[in-house]
Formats: C-alpha cells, sequence, structure tokens
C-alpha cells in the first residue's frame, strides 16, 4: 500500500501533512500487542476508527489531535470508517522504515494532497520548474513519487558527480591529444598506454589502474559516444536520484569492466568510462521497461531505441577495434568485455538502485542480495588476477 496515495485520496476534511515524524507513539512490544489484541477477530478483523482512536487514547499516547487526524487517514485506507489488522500492522511498519514520499510528507509541513491535479496539468511554471518536472517524468513511474520530487527539488547540491566526471575525461582526453599530437584512434600511438592511468595485464598490481582507466578514451569518437549517453541519462538520474546511489553503481560499473577484462581477455588493456555509462544507460531502459505503463515520458520508445543504436553502435566500435590489427603487435587493442561488465551492474545492482526511490537502499533485501553477489564477483577476480595467470603460464605482452 502506498502510505502517500491512501492519504492523498482519503475521505473527508482536507489533510496538512505533519511537521514531525514522530507521528506514531513509542511503545513497547508486549503494547503494541495488547493493542493488536483489541482488534476483533469475529468481525473480520476491522474496528472502527472512532475505537482505533479510543484506543490510542487509552495506552497513554499523547498525540495532537492533527497528528492523530492524519494517523487515521493513513490507516483507513478505504475511507470506510473501517481500519484492518493489516493496515495497522503495515502503518507501524512504515513509522520505523524510511519511505521517502512518507518522510517528505511528513516534512512537507501544511502542504495539503487531497485533490491535487497531476503534475502534467500544472501551468504558468518558469524555465527550471518545467525542467525539473520533465526530468521527474523521464525517470519516475509513479505520479505521487513525481510531485514529491517536484515539490521538494531545489537543485541544491546539483548533479555534481556526473559532470565533474565528464570534465575530468575531457581535459584527460585534451591533454593526451596534444602531447600525442593525435584526436582520432589516439590508441594507435606507441606512447599511449604508457600513463599512469590506462589498465594494463602486466601492471595490474597498481589497484589505482582498474578505476582511473575510465579518465581515458581511445579517440574522440569513443569520448563523444560515452560523453553524449553519460551526460544525457547520468545528469538527471543524479537530480533525482542523488550523487550518492548514482556515484555507487557508476563506480560499481566502472570496476566490474576492468575486473571482467582481467578474467575473460586477460591478455588485452582497456581504457573508457563505458563500464560505468553502460551500468547507468542499461539500469535507466531496465527500470522504464520495468515500469512501462507508469513512465509519462514522450516518445519513450523511440528514445529507447535511439539509446540501444547508440549503445550497439558503440559497442561495435569496440569490439571492431578489439580485432582490428594492434598498432604495436604484440600488445593487442583495448577490450571490449568493460561494456558487458557495466551491463550486467546495470541490469542487476542498478534495477535496484533506480527502483527504490522511496526507501533507504539498507532496508532493501534485494539490494544486499545483488551487492552481495557482486562483492563476491569482485573477491573471486582479485584471487583470479593474483593466481591465475601464474597457474595458467598467461603470456602476457610487454610493459609499455
Amino acid at each position: 500500500m502506498d502510505i502517500v496515495s491512501v492519504a492523498a485520496n482519503a475521505e473527508g476534511d482536507e489533510i496538512e501533512v505533519l511537521e514531525s515524524i514522530d507521528v506514531l507513539p513509542v511503545a513497547t512490544e508486549d503494547q503494541w500487542k495488547s493493542l493488536f489484541d483489541k482488534f476483533d477477530s469475529e468481525s473480520s478483523g476491522f474496528i472502527s476508527t472512532e475505537r482505533f482512536r479510543d484506543l490510542l487514547a487509552a495506552h497513554g499516547s499523547e498525540l495532537d489531535p492533527h497528528k492523530l487526524e492524519v494517523l487515521l487517514a493513513l490507516a483507513d485506507g478505504n475511507a470506510d470508517g473501517k481500519i484492518c489488522y493489516q493496515d495497522f500492522v503495515n502503518l507501524v511498519r512504515m513509522s520505523n522504515k524510511r519511505s521517502n514520499s512518507f518522510r517528505r510528507a511528513i516534512l512537507q509541513g501544511g502542504r495539503q494532497l487531497k485533490g491535487a491535479g497531476a503534475l502534467g496539468e500544472e501551468v504558468g511554471l518558469g524555465l527550471s520548474q518545467r525542467l525539473v518536472r520533465h526530468i521527474a517524468y523521464e525517470t519516475l513511474p509513479r505520479e505521487i513519487d513525481r510531485k514529491w520530487y517536484f515539490d521538494s527539488y531545489t537543485c541544491c547540491p546539483p548533479p555534481w558527480l556526473i559532470l565533474a566526471i565528464t570534465i575530468a575525461e575531457v581535459a584527460v582526453f585534451m591533454y593526451y591529444g596534444l602531447q600525442l599530437d593525435r584526436w582520432v584512434l589516439q590508441v594507435s600511438s606507441p606512447h599511449f598506454l604508457r600513463g599512469p592511468l590506462p589498465y594494463h595485464p602486466q601492471l595490474r598490481i597498481q589497484a589505482w589502474r582498474y578505476l582511473s582507466y575510465a579518465f581515458m578514451h581511445a579517440g574522440i569518437e569513443h569520448l563523444g559516444l560515452n560523453m553524449a549517453m553519460q551526460l544525457l541519462v547520468g545528469v538527471p538520474l543524479e537530480m533525482v536520484h542523488g550523487a550518492l546511489r548514482i556515484g555507487l553503481v557508476y563506480v560499481c560499473g566502472v570496476l566490474a569492466g576492468s575486473l571482467a577484462v582481467s578474467v575473460t581477455d586477460m591478455t588485452a588493456p582497456v581504457v573508457g568510462s563505458s563500464g560505468g555509462v553502460y551500468a547507468l544507460v542499461s539500469a535507466h531502459l531496465a527500470n522504464v521497461v520495468m515500469n512501462w505503463s507508469g513512465m509519462k515520458c514522450q516518445f519513450k520508445l523511440f528514445r529507447m531505441a535511439m539509446a540501444l543504436v547508440c549503445m550497439s553502435v558503440e559497442f561495435g566500435r569496440a569490439v571492431w577495434l578489439r580485432f582490428y590489427p594492434p598498432a604495436f603487435p604484440p600488445c593487442p587493442n583495448p577490450s571490449f568485455v568493460a561494456h558487458l561488465g557495466g551491463v550486467m551492474v546495470g541490469l542487476t545492482l542498478g534495477v535496484v538502485v533506480l527502483q527504490n526511490y522511496e526507501q533507504r537502499l539498507q532496508e532493501q533485501s534485494l539490494f544486499w542480495i545483488f551487492f552481495s553477489v557482486y562483492f563476491l564477483f569482485v573477491l573471486c577476480a582479485v584471487f583470479w588476477n593474483v593466481f591465475a595467470y601464474s597457474l595458467l603460464d598467461v603470456r602476457l605482452p610487454p610493459t609499455p
């Protein structure tokens, strides 16, 4: 049951949401059990709202009358004057969980929920407000979440993470472009892999390379496609879900990309932010598909097709480059497997992160399942890098 939706649809007087989240009385487990026992099991487990009000008062709760009205509206989902046992259990559980919709409703003191029209029907909005509304419809499948996001977004902090990563990637590309005097297919330069950033199997003991490779790109064609997808998808997602969540998906995708290369394409180096970019884009596309009816973005089928075309073009470029005769054998060209590592992160960990806009990730069992699988993958890949190369007697290309 969506608690804010219940409140929004409640019958009766308009309900102003509370200014404090401490809306439920503090009680011991025995006190709650005693209160539960008051529900009349012979009457299908229902109790009237008036009886519920009396029971709260009898058990020593000192609630503000206005707060009590909101509690009753939240519990009485059908607005029929009766509260069932399960509704009350859900309400008590919600008091101990962090639901963004619920907590924001509580903190948005004075906001009236009843009769609020659809966000898309609001008129007289400024340019920035229309942009925020557009992003809400791009990323969130439920109208109530879109409204809360629209009303609470303050652009403080701004979506700095994806912008900072993009600026850093452009700066690194410009530096190497000037140093190598080459802008297209920089990877063909003999000095391209000699820097401190790209991942190279001979230098895998330098652990930072498993992440720093994301700041280097094979050429302007590589950087351009990654940067376009990164900005068009990553910035809106960061505006909605925050830098911490989006950064988690991005970094996990980058790390999974380099580790996947070290396990499956053991002799190849890797450059580019495709692992992180593909993790974000895959998670977003999967979220759109899973919530297709709820997503109200315009031309969503066409835009999904265009996103898949861009991903396919970039992946095809990477596959072509990997098997193209290297400029400096025996060192092969950069691997394409990082793209697949990013996709796997996006379709697992990323989907959970984007779907749970309402709750803390640490309260989601599915998040911990996927995170545990990811951690196990990282652990196995580390052991693989430590022992497998020598056990398998892999012939590695010389150090650049």
